[in-house]
């Protein structure tokens, strides 16, 4: 990504797509994706068919790519774009979505930790690597795929 006085100068002019890409990090394709689900709107077209985005492009697609960090999904962008567009009285609407996307984080969270409690099952299963005999992590993995029960999922698959 470009320093931050870069893109304060970037802001000034109209931008080919390669430049919008370098200014924010984004895939070129995932631009003009983004365009296609109205998340950003199409900029005009220069003579020779390139696309030229300015300052509110730049700007949009600055605060989609901070949203997707936070993993936000694109229909919940979409209205986030909507109500930044035309700000409420009330931002009950921002918290709801916000709420919801913690309330996805959380539920990830739980999922991740029943992994990797999992795995950590599993990998109690080769405690003496050098000893000879069969490997007890491989042993458990083929017994699943077998649709026994296992070690990590002892209710079987």
């Amino acid at each position: 990504m470009l320093a931050l006085e870069t893109l304060e100068s970037l802001q000034c002019q109209a931008m080919q797509i390669k430049d919008m890409a370098r200014a924010t990090g984004i895939d070129t394709e995932t631009i003009r994706f983004y365009e296609k689900q109205g998340l950003l709107s199409a900029p005009p077209r220069l003579d020779n068919g390139y696309r030229d985005y300015g300052p509110d492009h730049l700007e949009r697609l600055s605060f989609i790519r901070h949203c997707r960090a936070l993993d936000m999904p694109l229909a919940d962008i979409s209205r986030l774009l909507a109500l930044a567009d035309s700000p409420p009285e009330d931002c009950s609407d921002i918290n709801r979505l916000v709420d919801a996307q913690i309330d996805r984080v959380r539920a990830r969270l739980q999922s991740m930790r029943a992994l990797e409690k999992q795995l950590l099952q599993l990998r109690r299963q080769c405690t003496h690597p050098s000893s000879g005999q069969g490997c007890g992590i491989l042993d458990e993995l083929v017994a699943a795929a077998h649709a026994e029960a296992c070690v990590c999922h002892p209710t079987g698959v």
